[in-house]
């Protein structure tokens, strides 16, 4: 079995101390504690915490723009729809720490500002892609300015979904269930549909109902 490295291993100690408990409270000793390796060794990896929340973000960065990459000309079912939103609810449940308090965050980590924005602007993008590719198919009715406020609405869920979910689990930060997001995000859609689309939803959307 091949060994983690070092380096991997404060990563993911790291991001499950930052989910569980909030990356304010998290120390680099604490992180070291838990490790079993002396504050020394991890120093060693990272100069400081910054620095571990600096790498983490990259991976949630390139995960993100990766899945936010919704070629313009695609015309999307609604399941492939629903399955985009469970990957990306789940992308943002494994980085949560980010989101839970994300003002402070970035208000924390300034160098951070400009690239979660530009995460934000690419969620609304893709949003606006899927619901035109809805409307190209015939199965989406909706005026334009209803379409950017509905896109608006969408990202916004998805922002703050995982701090709402949270709060309605502060007993156990680890019961985040990203299907609840899932269901919330279809149902914004249902008004705008036809009613075949409609059922189809409906149908579909329990699927993530917990």
């Amino acid at each position: 079995m091949k060994k983690i490295k070092t380096r991997d291993r404060i990563l993911n100690t790291s991001l499950l101390l930052f989910n569980s408990l909030g990356e304010p409270n998290v120390t680099t000793l604490l992180i070291s504690d838990e490790m079993e390796i002396s504050p020394g060794n991890l120093y060693y990896h990272f100069k400081s915490k910054g620095d571990i929340v600096e790498e983490l973000f990259q991976a949630y960065e390139a995960e993100m723009l990766d899945l936010l990459a919704v070629p313009e000309d695609a015309d999307v079912p609604l399941d492939q729809f629903s399955f985009f939103l469970h990957l990306l609810f789940e992308a943002v449940a494994r980085y949560r720490f980010l989101y839970q308090d994300l003002v402070n965050v970035l208000s924390r980590y300034d160098r951070l500002q400009v690239r979660f924005r530009r995460i934000l602007k690419k969620k609304g993008e893709a949003f606006k892609v899927l619901c035109e590719s809805f409307r190209r198919q015939g199965i989406m009715s909706i005026a334009e300015e209803e379409l950017a406020s509905l896109c608006e609405q969408l990202t916004l869920t998805v922002c703050y979904w995982s701090s709402f979910d949270t709060l309605s689990h502060l007993e156990d930060r680890e019961a985040v269930d990203p299907g609840r997001g899932v269901y919330q995000m279809l149902h914004l859609l249902l008004p705008y549909l036809d009613d075949d689309e409609q059922d189809q939803l409906r149908l579909t959307s329990h699927i993530y109902y917990r």
